[in-house]
């Protein structure tokens, strides 16, 4: 297993201690400490951050089988990160170009991102939590965006690394309040120099406004409208202020089991048919309450399901899906593929990564989610029925499942723009519980459960088999997901807008006191420099032409209603009640989920979407319109750029998707250059195209962990196919002879 092997030497034999190379002598450490103070790198704290802790002569090391080499420097401990500040700042830096965070560094760590920590005892690794009564010799630090750092502290004074140690296991496992974050200490702080930016339109979905812009955008103002009995949050807290529910229902209904139970529309297509959300009434025991419920929904399905005009099909993805059991045990598994601690260890689970992989399940459960999005999608588009996600509280993978559907549906929503408009939609307004399944407050391991990371994977593979559709990249895919950790953003800190609301000064304050201002993650340039923000917009993207107003009127679309048959008439009409037992469903109940699963997935030309899918796929893409992704098993893959950037061993010097991104965007300087000979030669101006990234003209000096790391170390192994290196010689011989180039291709 991972993480269970002995930290040292290579090939696990025990080497002397310590087990690290020093460039500096023990004796020279202590005689020149003034000397080393001189040259300390300066700690920049930001506004509201506190110094809490730090040691001395701590060197951050990087092993490469039995040899060890690193830095010596300052190990330090604030409220809002752990910082390493080496004496030498250059040998820190990989390249001056280096793409930059303004808020973490290099060496930074967010409390936030911290996942574990380990101490090594006499070369033996054991997890570190509460009081301790001996302490290590060496740190390590897991993080939750998969960088590990190492610390040798054996030649650090033994009370600094009593404070040290006991200061990061306390200020990043010890339970919080919530009004003791750090969010709250930067906004005080900076409220006078809050940034903004300008350019940035991204729907917040907080005003009445909005929602109503939505509206008219989808054409959803026809069978919908927007509400606002929950105004000040008098009827649910789970509720954003502002929601959409079809236009026949009743503000009271909405009133009367506090938000449960009532459909809250998510977006419309534009033949008429709408997908909608709805959690799950109280569960009671009491058969008089349950006749009530009963009768309640009764109502609210007749409303929304008017035969043979409206057709509503329900999915309880709460019953009939993922579990979130499954996705976190997954997920727990599939990370330790990533989270190395030296070469060694590297290439041990190397000779067996692809089986620990399938083991994981986690590429399986985004084939899943993206097959669940295809049924939906064909529902919709192909039958005009409208779609009632149904969960235990509509917060989890409704958010999931809907955000997928309109990412396939709605070209809008594949701009960055939109893109973010639809996060702040379906995940922030729409109440998922970042506090909790972020485990901010370390509370409760269990409600940990990384759904939003599931939902970014999953528009992952969107985006790298379908690029020109897409305005961002990957890369921006990758920074969204560090920011989850990064607490001054107020966007992925909160359980739902009333619980910001409520903890932002908005809500029973007195007059006098000023609400806060916390700062939102989609202002990008409070993270990068406009350089590095160049990285973020796909340049591939292709736009949609822009038509006059005589194509206009006769592109418009109109709505469509089904008046007769549905549209494939081989599949029966889905009337599903909300107290109905289908066949399905109960096949799944007596037959257990290892059983339903295999039939479900043995044979997939059996799936009711396939004829749906294989026609989609036969026809050239139009990447304005429907956009649907290959889940067959070759075309899920791992997203190499966000797991296995701080992995030296796995890097493509000068391949993988900058080599292929640099030539593309040669060509296109090459073609503007050929435009604008053109254009002078007509006497036309042409408003020049945004430069490609000047990191990426010189592709020879870039590895596929771009924009991350330019170049890094070679592992010292050879690089030889995974089915036993091993088993070719002794690790010297293996050593001495010439390396072998052999094609990894795309992970």
């Amino acid at each position: 297993m991972l993480g269970k092997g002995v930290v040292g030497g290579g090939g696990g034999t025990k080497g002397p201690k310590p087990s690290f190379v020093s460039y500096v002598r023990p004796e020279e450490i202590h005689t020149n400490e003034k000397e080393v103070t001189e040259k300390e790198v300066t700690l920049h704290l930001l506004p509201g951050e506190q110094l809490l802790c730090e040691a001395s002569t701590v060197l951050k090391y990087v092993q490469e089988d039995s040899c060890q080499h690193g830095v010596y420097g300052r190990l330090v401990c604030t409220d809002f990160k752990i910082a390493f500040l080496g004496d030498d700042e250059s040998a820190l830096d990989n390249d001056e170009t280096q793409f930059k965070n303004k808020v973490i560094g290099e060496n930074d760590i967010t409390l936030h991102c911290v996942d574990q920590i380990y101490g090594v005892f006499d070369e033996k690794k054991k997890t570190l939590f509460g009081q301790l009564k001996k302490y290590p010799g060496k740190l390590i630090i897991h993080c939750k965006d998969f960088r590990v750092f190492q610390f040798c502290l054996g030649y650090t004074k033994e009370e600094e690394v009593k404070r040290i140690v006991s200061g990061i296991i306390h200020h990043t496992q010890a339970p919080k309040l919530l009004k003791r974050l750090f969010l709250f200490s930067y906004a005080t702080a900076a409220q006078n120099n809050t940034v903004t930016d300008p350019k940035n339109h991204t729907v917040m979905f907080d005003t009445l406004k909005d929602w109503c812009w939505e509206l008219e955008r989808t054409k959803g103002n026809m069978k919908y409208k927007a509400v606002s009995v929950n105004e000040g949050y008098k009827v649910c807290e789970r509720l954003p202020a502002y929601f959409v529910v079809p236009t026949p229902l009743p503000e009271e209904n909405v009133q009367r089991f506090q938000g449960h139970g009532i459909p809250i529309w998510c977006w419309s297509c534009h033949n008429g048919s709408a997908l909608l959300k709805m959690s799950a009434l109280p569960k009671e025991q009491d058969d008089g309450i349950l006749q009530i419920q009963k009768s309640f929904l009764d109502g609210i399905y007749k409303t929304i399901h008017r035969s043979p005009y409206e057709i509503v099909k329900t999915e309880d993805v709460s019953s009939n899906f993922l579990s979130l059991q499954e996705i976190q045990t997954a997920y727990s598994k599939f990370k330790q593929l990533f989270l190395t601690d030296n070469s060694t260890e590297f290439w041990d689970t190397d000779i067996k990564w692809f089986s620990l992989l399938e083991s994981s399940s986690w590429l399986d459960i985004i084939r899943r989610c993206l097959k669940k999005a295809i049924e939906i999608t064909e529902c919709m588009e192909a039958q005009n029925m409208n779609v009632l996600l149904l969960e235990e509280n509509a917060s989890d993978l409704c958010c999931l499942i809907s955000s997928l559907v309109q990412l396939m549906m709605d070209p809008h929503c594949r701009t960055r723009i939109g893109f973010q408009s639809l996060i702040q939609k379906e995940w922030v307004m729409g109440g998922h519980c970042f506090l909790d399944r972020c485990n901010h407050l370390r509370q409760n391991d269990k409600e940990e459960v990384p759904v939003f990371l599931l939902f970014l994977d999953c528009v992952w593979q969107l985006v790298h088999q379908h690029p020109p559709a897409f305005e961002f990249t990957e890369t921006y895919l990758t920074v969204l997901s560090d920011s989850l950790y990064i607490p001054i953003f107020s966007t992925f800190f909160f359980n739902s807008p009333h619980q910001k609301d409520a903890n932002m000064g908005r809500e029973g304050q007195d007059a006098q006191s000023k609400p806060l201002n916390l700062l939102t993650v989609w202002d990008w340039s409070v993270q990068f420099e406009p350089k590095a923000q160049t990285l973020l917009k796909n340049p591939l993207y292709v736009e949609k032409p822009k038509l006059d107003k005589g194509q206009r009127k006769g592109m418009r679309f109109k709505h469509q209603r089904q008046l007769s048959l549905p549209l494939t008439q081989s599949k029966s009409s889905p009337k599903r009640g909300f107290f109905r037992e289908e066949t399905d469903h109960l096949i799944k109940n007596l037959l257990g989920k290892r059983i339903s699963k295999l039939i479900n997935s043995s044979d997939e030309l059996q799936d009711n979407f396939r004829e749906f899918y294989d026609s989609w796929h036969s026809k050239s893409t139009d990447y304005h319109g429907l956009l649907l992704p290959h889940i067959e098993g070759p075309e899920i893959k791992v997203w190499a750029q966000r797991y296995l950037r701080w992995i030296p061993e796995a890097q493509i010097l000068g391949g993988g998707q900058v080599a292929t991104m640099s030539k593309l965007l040669e060509m296109m300087e090459e073609v503007q250059s050929l435009q604008e000979k053109i254009d002078e030669r007509h006497h036309s101006q042409q408003v020049p195209q945004a430069e490609a990234p000047c990191l990426l003209r010189n592709s020879a000096r870039l590895s596929s962990l771009f924009p991350f790391a330019l170049l890094q170390r070679h592992s010292s192994k050879p690089v030889l196919p995974t089915s036993g290196w091993k088993a070719l010689g002794d690790e010297d011989d293996l050593a001495k002879r010439e390396d072998e180039f052999v094609d990894l291709g795309d992970v």
